[in-house]
């Protein structure tokens, strides 16, 4: 009798720990890309991202383009990440890059934390 039970304690917890393990790597915002390696990729767009002004370069709309193809709240996460703050990223100038890249499909009225896809 306490063999059975130890038997199932033992595969409760190999079941709660492979939940727990599969969680980990559980799709987020930017599906199963880390959010660093979806903000890295985005690297051409630094200057426009942080400042109103400047000019959106053409390999920063490619990657933001392809980015809302397959993936438009990433584009959100990482304009809201700790690691945009950390690179100069202003996310209320980051949000405007797809309209100043002028992507047809980018969403429009969205809300992005306190922002709004223009």
């Amino acid at each position: 009798m306490a063999s059975n039970i130890t038997f199932v304690i033992v595969f409760v917890f190999v079941l709660t720990l492979n939940a727990f393990i599969g969680g980990i790597d559980a799709a987020g915002e930017c599906g199963k890309t880390p959010i660093r390696t979806a903000a890295a990729s985005l690297s051409p767009c630094l200057s426009a991202a942080g400042n109103a002004n400047a000019k959106v370069p053409p390999a920063c709309c490619t990657k933001v383009s392809a980015l809302i193809k397959t993936s438009p709240k990433c584009l959100c996460a990482v304009l809201l990440s700790p690691l945009a703050k950390q690179a100069g990223i202003k996310a209320a100038i980051g949000i405007t890059v797809p309209k100043r890249c002028n992507i047809r499909n980018r969403p429009v009225g969205k809300k992005c934390g306190r922002y709004t896809v223009p």
